[in-house]
């Protein structure tokens, strides 16, 4: 089960809350606490993602869930975890990755800005997954549940592993903003991008000819020619379109990929043959559109997705299942925002 904040009347988003079921209650409100405390009792993980100290003021915390149900998973996703000197501040995505040292080298360029996408968010969930299936496991051992802590800073650290090994001194790393013939992203004459890493010394030559200038394989690691290799070469991509450029550059067996925009990714055909955009039947609209998991087990199938519905729409449901009286709940004000 998942405790997690969220404003009575807002819609469950589809794809982020789908195959749950959703009770809408005030975990503040001394009239939700029997019901809380039943299903946490029977529950094998309690994800929750408040700031330190939040859970534990409601009477929600750890020790007091683990003296509930001493088999609880409690897996804990916050900003900086659960203790050190960051742990009671709030932040977001881009505020992780500052913190992980990652934010300054994502773009590649000298100077940091925002990433596009939600990087540090993504991370932390993959590695409370990978947490919560650990702590499971462990589980299986012992009988025991445990608190998992997971931050999105911590989350983000492992962006800088690469460095590491290439590096002793992080201090060392090359400067950003200076090209390498490791690979590019090129603007190409249709306005469209194509991103090249032909970094191994093979697939270099193998670059250098397909795109007619042989004489460049030998400038690889000439640091004093890259500025001119890289102003011919951006000059060169420019006199083709991007699937020109992806058509020769793939028959010659080089690393070459389009840039794809997030439509044209989750309508190809690569993606679609792999089963991971799938049409969701919604009741009453059009199918949504959503992503599978990324990867598949051999002898597991995964459980049919199911798109959520509105926050709370589960609510008589899961209230009747337990034994109490959504009704005589509504009354007490277990359902206003409120915090009792």
């Amino acid at each position: 089960m998942t405790i997690q904040h969220r404003p009575r009347g807002r819609r469950a988003r589809p794809s982020y809350h789908r195959n749950k079921r959703s009770l809408m209650i005030n975990p503040g409100h001394a009239a939700a606490r029997p019901v809380l405390e039943k299903l946490i009792a029977g529950a094998d993980v309690l994800i929750e993602d408040y700031r330190p100290g939040v859970m534990a003021a409601m009477g929600y915390g750890y020790e007091a869930m683990a003296a509930l149900n001493p088999r609880l998973i409690y897996l804990s996703v916050s900003f900086a975890g659960q203790d050190g000197p960051y742990a009671g501040r709030a932040g977001h995505d881009p505020m992780a990755l500052a913190l992980a040292g990652a934010l300054g080298r994502l773009n590649g360029l000298p100077v940091p800005s925002l990433p596009g996408l939600q990087v540090a968010d993504v991370l932390a969930g993959a590695h409370a997954s990978i947490a919560m299936l650990l702590a499971l496991a462990a589980r299986e051992r012992s009988g025991r549940g445990q608190h998992a802590d997971v931050a999105m800073s911590d989350a983000s650290l492992p962006l800088l592993l690469v460095g590491m090994g290439r590096e002793d001194d992080m201090g060392k790393l090359p400067p950003l903003g200076q090209w390498h013939p490791k690979g590019g992203v090129w603007l190409c004459g249709d306005g469209g991008y194509i991103c090249t890493t032909d970094m191994e010394p093979a697939y270099w030559r193998r670059f250098c000819a397909a795109v007619g200038r042989p004489e460049f394989a030998g400038l690889q690691h000439d640091f004093s020619r890259h500025a001119e290799v890289e102003s011919e070469l951006r000059a060169l991509f420019l006199t083709r379109s991007r699937e020109e450029w992806f058509a020769l550059l793939s028959g010659a067996e080089t690393q070459a990929m389009p840039v794809y925009s997030p439509e044209e990714a989750l309508a190809h055909p690569h993606n679609l043959a792999r089963g991971r955009v799938i049409e969701v039947p919604l009741a009453g609209q059009e199918p949504v559109r959503q992503l599978s998991l990324p990867f598949t087990l051999s002898d597991s199938a995964p459980v049919a997705p199911r798109a959520a519905g509105a926050a709370g729409a589960d609510n008589a449901a899961v209230l009747g299942e337990l034994g109490f009286d959504p009704a005589a709940l509504e009354t007490a004000g277990a359902f206003s925002e409120e915090r009792g």
